[in-house]
């Protein structure tokens, strides 16, 4: 039986690419645990059309899990562990929306997720204000240049004052806060917001509970009073004060990440997400250049109009398609477009593939594509060959930096129940940790399997999925490791003494790297004075 004949070559003209990188949005939702991220996530899901009904708000109903959080240890337990793509269409925008884990030990993921994308949302909750995770992922944003779109969440609680939490993200974060709408009560006596920018209220309908939108002069109208009763004059007073010593909204400043623009709702109701996406389409930027390094080591940004295709993967994950036991690896299109069957360059290994069965995804859900552009997250099948910051070309020979790995914090031992299973253990862990969520390292006097993770909750993922998705029951025992390095030398000579040296505290990692590790900093201190000229890394690019 003949094959079918390949699809028509697409016109890869710079004017069609530019229409489509134009359309493009490619954003991370960040969040502290608990502040509503994923419930938001799924409300404006819903607002694209791409879902009917937003499944976190069922789930307390039905125990049905949102769907952002595909996997079953997310469902199980009600926190999202790894990161999910996914893609909708909202007034002739195309959304490429990233949905990242907020608990800190799964941090790793997220900063990787944060490479992928041109902007942030950051979810804040009304009750509590800016936490720790959400500063550290601030931090992040602001290393590489992400701006960020601020939704303060759970107006429909008692919180903290809304000037308060403007003052609190300025304090804590380091960046101005906008407010682009204001909230009208708070708790019970939650009535709604005033757009500041649009000069309406956008009010809750006792009768329906959806939001009507009355347009006004500004704060003095009349029309407030009516509308408002007592609550106006404290409209008044916030929208004076805000006016007076406030910082006003300017989509420059935003682009700058100098601004964060703020907006006050509530996910659970859903009321408020519209106006926080609306500004979203129209402010948030397009894709943007990409910094690489050539063969040479010249560097140059790669932009994303250019006709030939590259990308980058940031993540790699295991057994999306449990029936498939696939391996599929997340690919950011960082210029040109990809099409079906295009013949693609593996910079790193220096081979050519042909990729015929490339994937968009939504959730844990995936389906074939034809074309993709700029922007755009694509999924590539891995069959052990791709790692995570691995570029693709259509041809020039480059690499995209900017991939992080975090040497590991906490430590454990791991061992098969039944040693029949060892072959199953090996190969879950192998796909494990090409996720580059958890560094498998093997003692160089040992035959140990030693797991390193940046939280504790990693081990309990690890355990989970390699019993569900490989059939393998694990123990884990702690180690008195605190401290990890990589540990690189351009001596050879004193490599080869240290090696020797210090035999007792040293590992090999997946990628064969030579790493210490250390019960404590002190002790890290000390060998890193004993030993001069050695170079211990926290952090290493993902090459």
């Amino acid at each position: 039986m003949p094959h079918s004949a390949p699809p028509a070559p697409k016109s890869k003209s710079t004017a069609a690419i530019r229409k489509e990188v134009a359309r493009r949005r490619t954003f991370g939702i960040i969040s502290h645990p608990d502040a509503g991220k994923t419930t938001l996530t799924e409300r404006l899901l819903v607002l694209g059309g791409a879902i009917q009904i937003a499944g976190d708000i069922r789930a307390r109903k039905t125990g049905r899990a949102a769907r952002s959080d595909w996997m079953a240890i997310e469902q199980q337990r009600g926190i999202s562990v790894t990161s999910s793509v996914m893609s909708f269409e909202y007034r002739g925008r195309a959304l490429n929306l990233l949905d990242t884990p907020g608990h800190h030990d799964f941090s790793e993921d997220t900063y990787r997720v944060l490479t992928a994308v041109d902007s942030a949302l950051m979810v804040i909750d009304s009750v509590k204000g800016v936490e720790s995770q959400t500063r550290k992922l601030m931090e992040v944003c602001r290393l590489r240049a992400t701006p960020v779109l601020t939704f303060i969440n759970k107006l429909d609680r008692e919180g903290l004052d809304p000037l308060e939490l403007l003052s609190d993200i300025e304090e804590h974060l380091g960046i101005a806060a906008a407010a682009v709408t204001w909230p009208i009560g708070s708790g019970r006596q939650f009535r709604g917001v005033y757009h500041i920018i649009d000069h309406a209220l956008h009010l809750i309908d006792p009768d329906t509970g959806r939001p009507a939108v009355i347009p006004v002069e500004g704060p003095k109208d009349p029309a407030v009073d009516r509308y408002l009763g007592n609550q106006a004059a404290k409209l008044r007073s916030d929208i004076e004060l805000l006016a007076g010593a406030g910082t006003l909204f300017d989509t420059e400043a935003y682009l700058a990440e100098t601004q964060t623009p703020v907006l006050f709702g509530s996910a659970i109701s859903g009321f408020g997400v519209k106006s926080l996406l609306d500004l979203f389409v129209d402010i948030a930027p397009a894709p943007l250049p990409r910094e690489a390094v050539s063969a040479a080591g010249t560097q140059r940004s790669v932009l994303p109009v250019e006709e030939p295709f590259s990308g980058v993967v940031f993540k790699i994950q295991a057994n999306i398609d449990r029936n498939h036991r696939d391996r599929m690896a997340f690919l950011r299109v960082c210029s040109g477009r990809f099409e079906r069957g295009i013949k693609l360059r593996h910079d790193r290994l220096g081979r050519d593939m042909r990729v015929s069965n490339a994937s968009t995804f939504f959730a844990g859900e995936r389906e074939g594509i034809d074309d993709a552009f700029a922007g755009d997250i694509i999924g590539i099948p891995n069959h052990g060959t791709i790692r995570v910051g691995d570029t693709f070309t259509e041809g020039e020979s480059f690499r995209f930096t900017g991939i992080p790995s975090f040497a590991p914090e906490f430590f454990r031992k791991v061992r098969v129940e039944n040693a029949l299973r060892m072959k199953q253990l090996e190969k879950g862990l192998r796909h494990l940790t090409e996720e580059g969520t958890i560094q498998v390292y093997r003692p160089l006097l040992t035959n140990d399997y030693v797991l390193g993770a940046v939280g504790v909750l990693q081990f309990d993922v690890v355990a989970q999925r390699l019993a569900d998705e490989y059939g393998v029951d694990v123990t884990m025992s702690a180690l008195p490791y605190q401290v990890s390095r990589w540990v690189e030398c351009a001596d050879k000579a004193k490599l080869a003494e240290f090696t020797r040296r210090k035999a007792t505290s040293l590992a090999k990692d997946s990628e064969d790297k030579l790493a210490y590790l250390a019960e404590n900093e002190w002790w890290l201190n000390r060998t890193m004075g004993e030993w001069p000229g050695v170079e211990f890394l926290s952090a290493t690019e993902m090459l």
